[in-house]
């Protein structure tokens, strides 16, 4: 496979790097800047060409003759501001219209560009689902949509242009509406990283965690990147695919698992408690197409995102 990433020095896309170079894919990438973070696999500089385009700028002719000369087979576009609350509470920021949603109308005007024209992956979010109760809280992709914060309004907006170019144009695009994920690398700004970190920070202080009884659709990161390229090899164009784990977890039940892992004991504060309900994955249209289903434990993904940290810690 001939593989073209966008915003592939982030989380994911540095992940989805890593396995497809496993496969002996080639893979071009692109990022604001054109720089590799520090940490991550010496595989990754050395086997990725990488190049500078933020897509808010659009399709320049630079940008369309660089990857028109790499021809590529797929287009992951997962370039976004993907921490929901930088896009805003409500509405979305300018910013985050920019980059999120003409950001992807850009990657869809470079598909349209390209010849011979490449399948389109785009990476979106659970967050585009109405909002779900704890007694009803499993979608499948035909659920209610209508997203209530920002984030999530800005995935939908760029998901109905993603559409639009396979119904109206014929560009051979699909949609994975990815489920919370996490995994080493992950900024700790997000739930498992944030709560690594304090866990093995030098000393005994409390874990400040924002709710225990957040229930969610947790994944790791490695096993949603499998699911981008079995979708980019059978998943069928212009349909919209979950990748989740469709298991319901208890953010206090995976704190205790953290914990445990770890072999620490300190004490939680709870700093919003309350009952939060996300929605949970119906699989079975992804698992009917690519045969693919989760394979990483939960211990896993916890003990590797430790040690992570740990690394960091020792690192710093």
């Amino acid at each position: 496979m001939r593989a073209f990433i966008t915003g592939v020095t982030g989380f994911a896309g540095s992940h989805l790097a890593e396995y497809l170079l496993s496969y002996g894919d080639l893979v071009l990438g692109c990022s604001h800047n054109a720089r590799w973070p520090a940490g991550l696999p010496a595989a990754l500089p050395r086997g990725v060409s990488l190049f500078a385009w933020d897509l808010a700028d659009g399709v320049t002719v630079e940008v369309q003759q660089h990857v028109q000369a790499f021809q590529p087979e797929v287009v992951f576009h997962l370039a976004a501001i993907s921490v929901p609350w930088d896009c805003g509470e409500a509405e979305p920021t300018p910013r985050a219209i920019h980059v999120n949603v003409d950001g992807t109308s850009a990657v869809v005007e470079l598909c349209r560009a390209l010849d011979p024209p490449p399948k389109l992956l785009f990476a979106s979010s659970c967050y585009v689902y109405a909002p779900v109760s704890p007694t009803a809280a499993v979608v499948h992709e035909d659920a209610p949509l209508g997203p209530t914060r920002a984030y999530g309004k800005t995935k939908l907006a760029a998901e109905q242009r993603v559409l639009e170019a396979a119904r109206m144009e014929g560009i051979p695009s699909v949609v994975a509406r990815s489920f919370q994920h996490t995994g080493p690398r992950q900024s700790e700004r997000m739930i498992l990283p944030d709560w690594s970190r304090q866990v093995v920070r030098p000393g005994d202080k409390p874990i400040r965690a924002i709710c225990l009884d957040t229930y969610l659709d947790l994944s790791d990161v490695r096993d949603v990147v499998r699911a981008y390229r079995a979708l980019a090899l059978d998943g069928i164009a212009g349909t919209v695919y979950n990748v989740g784990s469709g298991i319901s977890r208890r953010s206090g039940d995976l704190l205790e698992t953290m914990q445990r892992c770890a072999g620490s004991r300190h004490q939680v504060i709870e700093r919003e408690p309350g009952i939060r309900q996300h929605p949970i994955a119906d699989i079975s249209r992804l698992q009917q197409a690519t045969g693919w289903k989760p394979e990483i434990p939960l211990e896993q993904t916890i003990i590797d995102t430790l040690n992570y940290w740990r690394e960091q810690g020792r690192t710093a």
